[in-house]
């Protein structure tokens, strides 16, 4: 199958997939919403760093060969960078409760409105952006596109939740919050075809190109979903999450070695 036609399919069902589970997931009780998100971020955590860690950064570096290895920590560190800039900026940040500072704009149903709009416009650049990485890794090799596409949509169904929450929140009904929140997720589509013609033509950068997703997703992992699970420190709680980051990297480490 064309790589093109990888790219398309892994971005459109991926984004389907996550926009479609976060409106199921609203269906359950708010108590049981609230106790089963951490563990759906748990194993994103997982998985998110395995696929960086085991699949993206390995690749990377045998593209290069040993000789330009420090080209891969400098496109490592420069994703790093990038995406702490975009964090400060409101492109990459995206709003897990109504607390979150980008909602403290003018007060009442005005500011709700506006935070709406805000999380929506974010998360249409992020997941553009996502599509782009997941074109840099079908590029480089369709297995480690697979296990790059799985990884961004097991985190992506967590973050949608929350951007459909904002929007339900902010005064839309559910069949229009449900709708705008699926095509905020399917930009996608957009980043992998403008990521497949960019690259397409430029192999020697695909190397660095799948830095950069290594570092997103590195970044994400540890700066946005790990704080979040270190808010709970019960015993079994902590078990919980060891048990289900460990799940997240097996399945990611399974997925690898079956295509493989």
């Amino acid at each position: 199958m064309p790589t093109l036609v990888w790219i398309l399919l892994a971005t459109l069902l991926g984004g389907l997939l996550s926009a479609a589970l976060a409106s199921l997931f609203l269906l359950l009780g708010a108590t049981r919403r609230a106790r089963l998100l951490p563990h759906l971020i748990s194993f994103a955590t997982g998985a998110m760093l395995a696929a960086a860690l085991l699949g993206l950064l390995p690749e990377a570096v045998a593209g290069v060969g040993p000789g330009r290895i420090q080209g891969i920590g400098a496109a490592l560190l420069a994703g790093i960078a990038l995406f702490f800039i975009l964090e400060k900026l409101v492109l990459w940040r995206h709003c897990h409760t109504t607390d979150c500072e980008s909602h403290h704009l003018p007060s009442g149903h005005a500011r709700d409105r506006a935070a709406g709009w805000i999380v929506l416009a974010g998360d249409g650049v992020h997941n553009a952006f996502d599509g782009v990485l997941i074109a840099a890794a079908f590029l480089t090799d369709v297995r480690l596109g697979v296990i790059t596409a799985f990884a961004i949509t097991a985190h992506e169904i967590p973050q949608e939740l929350g951007g459909l929450s904002v929007l339900l929140h902010a005064g839309m009904s559910p069949v229009r919050a449900m709708l705008f929140n699926a095509a905020s997720s399917l930009t996608s589509i957009i980043g992998g075809l403008v990521g497949y013609f960019a690259l397409a033509g430029t192999l020697d950068v695909l190397p660095y190109a799948i830095s950069v997703a290594a570092a997103s997703l590195i970044y994400v992992a540890v700066a946005d979903l790990i704080p979040g699970l270190h808010k709970r420190v019960d015993p079994a709680g902590s078990l919980m999450q060891v048990l289900l980051i460990s799940a997240g990297i097996a399945v990611v480490a399974v997925t690898e070695t079956l295509l493989g």
